[in-house]
């Protein structure tokens, strides 16, 4: 029997009183026990969870691995291009390396889509087709889509009712009400021709009709067309047509046309003969044997006298809306487009400043607004005045102080 603490009564010596404080004590010390060795078993249990969802983790990143580590460890696969089907699931194949094959398909493949021409893979051993491949395009083609579309509306245009009116009914109509044409029993047109002064607001239509129409919207300016290699132009129109047909109804903008379709001559080095094959091949993706489909085509440029006739026929640019320089209404108007977001003081007058601006062109009265804000903004006022206006007027204009970059040797 163990000696007993001194200091410590036993339960036996203790009054009933102490007795039951004892208990008391004995009882509350257990509970604080067991409620310890809770927290524990519940921090425990966590502890554990998480253990295990790590191993999954960790398994399945293993898996992924392995299945990574048998992927790589597959034989190569050949590209070849399907040149003919034969009957019984036989198809000659032209490899990458040149040679062709009379190869096999594997079932999982739907016959009818091994068509003449089509990318296809190959084993590496047997050289049987086990996939069909995406249609190959040159990325440069796929930046040329517009995903987002300018902010320019018809109302930010001034002075070119008529115009809009004709684009409107070209491009726009037979999207949105076909069967006006049926009715009538023509087809709309496929092609317009955007030709005027620079500055007159050309590629301003173009990003009007971007933001109004739901067709997806191709921009391309000529100049992109022409490549270093032979052949690359050409097979970059094929590409830029195909991915029309294939997201139609669709437009295309050509912008800056006579960089690629400037008239043919006899005496042409070599670099006139590769862009004389792309303006061929534009010429047959326009109006050639293959129907063009629901593409319509705007191009815009400031020489049109240069241009190919082969490629200014009907069938290739139906329409062709001149884009003439603003008169005094048009150029009051664009003065208020472009002053509409200005703080302006009350003594302006449109009236005035479009007498003053003759010959101007829509760019000349955009540079203009741009202009006479500056002058406010040097002075530090809250508004553009009068004087701010005729002062850039005579800078842009009509000043003999207006800034000549070849006089003052900046191309020296």
């Amino acid at each position: 029997m163990s000696q007993v603490d001194e200091n410590q009564e036993s339960p036996v010596s203790m009054g009933n009183n102490d007795f039951s404080r004892y208990l008391m004590d004995r009882v509350k010390m257990l509970e604080e026990r067991n409620n310890f060795l809770k927290e524990h078993a519940n921090k425990v249990e966590m502890e554990k969870r998480f253990t295990e969802s790590q191993i999954l983790n960790y398994e399945r990143e293993i898996r992924q691995l392995k299945s990574e580590l048998e992927r790589v460890k597959m034989p190569p696969l050949v590209v070849g291009t399907v040149v003919d089907v034969l009957d019984g699931g036989r198809v000659i194949i032209r490899s990458s390396t040149g040679p062709q094959f009379v190869v096999g398909s594997t079932q999982f493949i739907n016959n009818s889509d091994l068509l003449p021409g089509v990318s296809v893979s190959l084993n590496y051993q047997s050289l049987a087709v086990v996939g069909i491949l995406p249609s190959s395009r040159d990325p440069l083609v796929h930046g040329m889509e517009v995903i987002e579309c300018p902010t320019v509306s018809y109302s930010d245009i001034g002075g070119l009712d008529e115009q809009i009116r004709e684009i409107r009914e070209t491009v726009e109509l037979p999207l949105t009400k076909p069967e006006v044409f049926e009715r009538i029993g023509i087809e709309p047109p496929k092609g317009i021709l955007l030709f005027g002064a620079p500055g007159t607001g050309k590629s301003l239509l173009a990003k009007a009709v971007a933001n109004q129409t739901k067709a997806t919207f191709i921009r391309i300016v000529g100049s992109e067309l022409v490549q270093k290699y032979i052949g690359e132009g050409a097979r970059l129109v094929r590409d830029l047509f195909k991915m029309a047909k294939e997201k139609s109804p669709s437009i295309i903008f050509i912008d800056e046309l006579d960089s690629i379709g400037a008239k043919r001559i006899d005496s042409a080095t070599s670099g006139d003969r590769e862009v004389q094959r792309t303006l061929m091949q534009l010429l047959s993706e326009m109006d050639g044997f293959n129907p063009r489909g629901n593409v319509r085509i705007i191009a815009a440029t400031n020489r049109p006298d240069i241009l190919d006739l082969a490629l200014l026929r009907p069938g290739r640019f139906d329409r062709f809306i001149a884009i003439p320089m603003p008169n005094k209404e048009a150029r009051k108007m664009i003065l208020q487009i472009h002053s509409r977001k200005m703080k302006l003081s009350e003594d302006l007058d449109f009236d005035e400043l479009s007498t003053l601006t003759d010959g101007a062109n829509g760019s000349d009265m955009k540079a203009i607004a741009m202009e006479a804000g500056m002058f406010a903004v040097r002075e530090e006022r809250y508004n553009v005045g009068m004087e701010d206006f005729r002062k850039a007027i005579r800078k842009l204009l009509i000043s003999p102080s207006k800034p000549n970059l070849y006089s003052e040797g900046m191309f020296a």
